[in-house]
């Protein structure tokens, strides 16, 4: 059967696998056709000369003593065993429990065989390639993709052609309001890749997840896809509005000036991409009173104290609604972006002061920086 390796050669090639997969496929599925030809219970391997470029198919027989039961047990079993003493006539060295081989013809096999082995050699070379793909795609798991609509089904999932596989945008991963149709080119990132029993191999995208929000700044700010500025976590509730969390890597880069952009150029064409989506830009601080004072922008905090995983954050009166926010969603996504659970405390006179300072809460930017002794 010396063309095999050929056609190894061949369909390694083609289908862009390396020769070692290739190998052992071929391997495997000459191992499951012998099953099929020969007997279930027999033990097989196949082994491949490099020089000669030729693949042998060998059956397995255990050495036993010459009173194992196993000789006589079962006969359709007498050939998975041999006795110590026949065994020793070919091979003086060999003792009870080696394993001996004897080589099968693969010429004698037949037809119905070679048509065995043909559909043997197509199901594990595709399972190969599922994988090597399954592979591929889990580590391109958070990666922004853009492809076009190809079909949306009547639970409105939509599908999109994404290279040589298909991607499929849940209608739960769908900013509220859009709607899609055959044509339309949809970006999304991968959020997971798994593999179904009936399906096969899917890949699970989303345009609701932060990451989503992430990749696109990326994609707007060239400092941020230059590593200029980092982006340290982001927070957002689809199509209403978003926080996101930045810092540059040298004093010289304003990190929100610059995904902002002029004019709001940068952020507004991000906005955009998402469906009017607010975005809150605000400076990451390392130190956790500072980076959740910051998180309630735009409300001026007067202090903030941490307790174990909350945060007890006092204001003024008149800022306690813009700290909320419309439904909540101002202190819902701080929470979200820093981690804690947020309590909000009014500052009432100096029973409602938790720090110490009793100063009358300033009414402008600078409010924090003093605070903090930035």
């Amino acid at each position: 059967m010396e063309k095999i390796i050929n056609i190894i050669e061949s369909i390694a090639h083609e289908k862009g696998l390396k020769m070692d997969e290739a190998k052992e496929a071929v391997s495997t599925a000459l191992i499951k056709t012998a099953q099929r030809v020969f007997g279930e219970e027999y033990d097989y391997a196949v082994s491949i000369d490099e020089k000669s470029k030729e693949l042998h198919l060998y059956q397995k027989v255990l050495v036993v003593a010459d009173d194992d039961e196993r000789l006589n047990e079962n006969p359709e079993d007498a050939e998975k065993y041999i006795a110590v003493s026949e065994a020793k006539e070919a091979d003086a060295d060999v003792e009870v429990g080696d394993e001996i081989t004897y080589q099968l013809s693969l010429d004698n096999m037949g037809r119905t065989a070679a048509a065995i082995l043909y559909k043997e050699l197509e199901y594990h070379i595709q399972r190969l390639l599922e994988q090597n793909i399954f592979e591929k795609y889990k580590e391109k798991i958070g990666d922004l993709i853009s492809a076009p609509v190809t079909r949306v089904d009547n639970n409105e999932n939509t599908y999109l052609e994404y290279r040589e596989v298909q991607a499929i945008l849940p209608m739960k991963s769908r900013i509220k309001g859009e709607k899609f149709k055959v044509g339309d080119t949809v970006k999304a990132v991968i959020r997971r890749v798994y593999i179904d029993k009936k399906l096969g191999m899917q890949i699970e995208v989303s345009r609701t997840s932060p990451k989503f929000l992430e990749k696109l700044l990326e994609l707007q700010v060239p400092e941020i896809k230059d590593g200029l500025v980092v982006i340290h976590g982001s927070a957002r509730i689809p199509g209403e509005r978003a926080k996101v969390a930045l810092s540059a890597v040298t004093p010289n880069v304003d990190p929100v000036g610059a995904t902002v952009g002029t004019k709001g150029v940068r952020i507004n064409a991000v906005s955009q991409e998402l469906h009017g989506e607010n975005i809150d830009c605000i400076e990451y601080s390392t130190i956790p009173e500072k980076y959740i004072a910051r998180a309630m922008s735009p409300a001026i905090i007067s202090s903030v104290k941490i307790e174990g995983e909350k945060a007890i954050v006092t204001l003024p009166a008149d800022q306690k609604s813009k700290a909320i926010g419309k439904s909540g969603i101002n202190i819902r996504l701080a929470s979200m972006l820093t981690g804690y659970e947020i309590e909000l405390k009014e500052l009432e006179g100096s029973a409602g002061v938790t720090t110490s300072t009793e100063e009358k809460p300033q009414s402008n930017p600078d409010a924090l920086k003093a605070l903090f002794g930035e």
